[in-house]
């Protein structure tokens, strides 16, 4: 990329952009849950590959929104995996009630550190639970 960027000339792309897509910082609940909605929608076209062409502005809608979520909605400093044990005993559920995630096995290794969630084990529970995927993330 050029280093001198004159900025006259990046604003129809930015108002073609913005207009298309609405990502600008968020300010407002409604304009949070629109780019959750995106987000969601983003996550499902690149099925968590890294390589897709979409993959880097799923990862900038995913700061907004965390970055909002972080101001406006803080939470106690929690794991992904506190906040899963957590929904896990308000609603009941023992391990093999999450057979979306992984077996027994893999459940157990995921509660006790030994395993990450994946990406897709974490879009399955932001789902399941209606919480955002950043809630099991860290």
């Amino acid at each position: 990329m050029n280093a001198r960027i004159d900025a006259a000339t990046l604003l129809p792309a930015w108002q073609a952009f913005s207009q298309a897509t609405d990502i600008r910082p968020i300010r407002d609940a409604a304009h949070y849950d629109r780019m959750c909605e995106l987000l969601d929608a983003l996550w499902e076209s690149t099925e968590g590959d890294d390589q897709h062409p979409l993959w880097e502005l799923s990862e900038l809608v995913g700061d907004l929104v965390h970055d909002y979520e972080a101001q406006h909605h803080p939470q106690p400093e929690a794991s992904g995996v506190d906040a899963l044990r957590y929904l896990m005993q308000e609603h009941g559920l023992r391990q093999g009630d999450l057979p979306e995630i992984g077996s027994q096995g893999v459940l157990s290794e995921i509660l006790t550190g030994k395993r990450e969630l994946n990406l897709r084990q974490v879009k399955v529970l932001s789902q399941r639970f209606g919480v955002s995927p950043a809630t099991f993330i860290g």
